[in-house]
């Protein structure tokens, strides 16, 4: 039996007339009627009642049928995916972001990436926006999700998103008591983020006090944790309390200020990596639909 001989006998079962299914086929009728008889002998079973005026299936051809559709639609099917493995993006591409970026939302992008694209051996590096600068500048990484403000003219980039401030204070916390300059604060050490570290402080500025520094972090993550522990508070992006539930933290909103802080892709703009457009569009459309989910959720 080959693959022939099922295409014909469906063609035929669809068009149950000879004539039209030999025209379909693009074939001559004896030689389509030579290869049914030749199937129905393979299998020691007729598929088809015929006279002079109609044919139908038989119920041993019906059945056939079904498994005949099911088998060149697994057939369709294996065709498609070989030509995507054929022309998938191969090679390496590595991806830089900050440690705010919420990791369910980077598993989301991962996932589909790696369903379009199974030959695309990605590298993760969690760090901060200096360093993904220096590092796309000179190569070492393709496409970074930092903060601005970006110096360099070298990169471009794209806006994921674009938010104020919040206060984020252990959940025992009374946040009618005492004003935001008799706090002790939690923040990004100013060697590792010396963008963001000013501005927090720019932002406190606006606000009319010098924020007393505690304790400096180099992840948003331990700085969360210090909060919940009680070490001080943080003036952190709003964002940050949507994938944050599993600590004790209260999060208060503080007045809307000129200064924000903006969740940026940058890449090299000479870049040519093959799969630089797909990741940029990916999580371009995952951000939006994140946060679009949390924001819903917790109305």
């Amino acid at each position: 039996m080959e693959l022939r001989h099922l295409h014909y006998f469906a063609i035929l079962a669809e068009e149950l007339h000879f004539g039209r299914a030999a025209e379909r086929l693009c074939i001559s009728q004896p030689p389509l009627s030579r290869q049914i008889k030749d199937l129905e002998e393979e299998l020691a079973v007729t598929l088809f009642e015929r006279n002079n005026k109609r044919v139908n299936l038989t119920a041993a051809g019906i059945y056939f049928l079904k498994e005949t559709h099911d088998i060149l639609r697994l057939l369709e099917k294996a065709k498609l995916k070989a030509r995507q493995i054929q022309d998938s993006v191969s090679g390496t591409f590595r991806l830089g972001y900050i440690s705010s970026t919420p990791k369910a939302l980077l598993a989301r992008v991962l996932n589909i990436v790696k369903e379009h694209y199974p030959h695309l051996h990605i590298c993760l590096y969690e760090t901060s926006t200096q360093k993904q600068v220096a590092a796309l500048e000179n190569g070492k990484l393709d496409l970074g999700i930092i903060r601005t403000p970006i110096l360099s003219n070298q990169l471009n980039t794209y806006t994921l998103l674009k938010e104020s401030f919040c206060l984020a204070t252990n959940e025992e916390f009374n946040t009618d008591c005492g004003k935001l300059s008799d706090l002790a604060y939690v923040s990004y050490s100013k060697e590792y983020a010396p963008e963001y570290y000013q501005q927090f402080v720019s932002y406190c500025h606006y606000l009319g006090f010098d924020p007393h520094v505690l304790h400096e972090c180099n992840t948003m993550q331990s700085i969360l944790e210090l909060v919940a522990s009680g070490l001080g508070a943080a003036v952190v992006p709003q964002s940050v309390q949507h994938h944050t539930q599993h600590l004790q933290i209260r999060f208060s909103p503080l007045p809307i200020a000129p200064i924000y802080t903006e969740t940026v892709l940058a890449f090299d703009r000479e870049s040519r990596h093959p799969a630089l457009s797909v990741f940029k569009d990916i999580i371009t459309a995952e951000y939006k639909m994140f946060y679009k989910e949390k924001i819903k959720s917790n109305m």
